[in-house]
């Protein structure tokens, strides 16, 4: 299980806020490493989510390869101590996140599936099972429910940031909703960084030019 100061505070959230931390070089186009700052209900800062990667490689890499390249995150608590790491491989079509826990364990991986005329993937276990899944519709363009079973347990929805920050900037915000108060650790971490997956795969300027 992952242990951390994080993992209390996501226990006892019902609401987490992701917010990706804007970078002045974006307002000329440059594509900077992608960095998220995670809140609770109160706007009290519990977590912190990084892209790795730099110099001029990892730079080209974002700028020409959008959300098709392979990239790795890792999430961290106030302390600045690892609570999980993510790793995107290079993927042309059906994009997949595969989540570590801090002893390099697999925890879990979202998985993007096809769909005609929606946003769909799979939140997956450790052995490849399916635990939740998504299907954000065409007239829902910014709100992704998660379902187990057919019930909804946990939502993510992109929150407006102002016309600035949405026409010149990558800068996103995303509220994340656990509706079921019994939704297990894991799952819970997987839900904070399905919202980065969410905001890289569907709404980073790159990956829609």
């Amino acid at each position: 299980m992952l242990m951390s100061t994080l993992i209390a505070a996501l226990q006892r959230a019902r609401t987490v806020w992701i917010a990706q931390r804007f970078e002045m070089a974006e307002m000329f186009g440059f594509e900077t490493r992608n960095k998220y700052v995670i809140r609770d209900e109160s706007g009290q800062e519990i977590a912190y989510a990084a892209e790795q990667g730099k110099g001029l490689l990892a730079l080209l890499a974002r700028g020409f390869a959008g959300h098709w390249r392979t990239f790795e995150l890792h999430l961290f608590d106030t302390q600045r101590q690892p609570v999980a790491r993510a790793v995107h491989p290079f993927r042309w079509y059906f994009q997949r996140l595969d989540v570590y826990r801090r002893d390099d364990s697999l925890a879990g991986s979202l998985q993007q599936r096809w769909a005609w005329f929606s946003k769909r993937f799979d939140v997956l276990g450790p052995q490849g099972e399916v635990l939740l899944t998504v299907d954000s519709p065409i007239w829902k363009p910014w709100t992704f429910p998660f379902l187990s079973g057919g019930q909804e347990v946990a939502a993510i929805r992109k929150r407006w940031t102002g016309f600035g920050a949405e026409m010149f900037t990558d800068k996103d915000t995303f509220q994340l909703e656990y509706l079921d108060a019994n939704l297990a650790t894991d799952l819970r971490v997987l839900l904070v960084l399905a919202a980065v997956f969410v905001d890289l795969q569907y709404f980073e300027r790159k990956a829609n030019r």
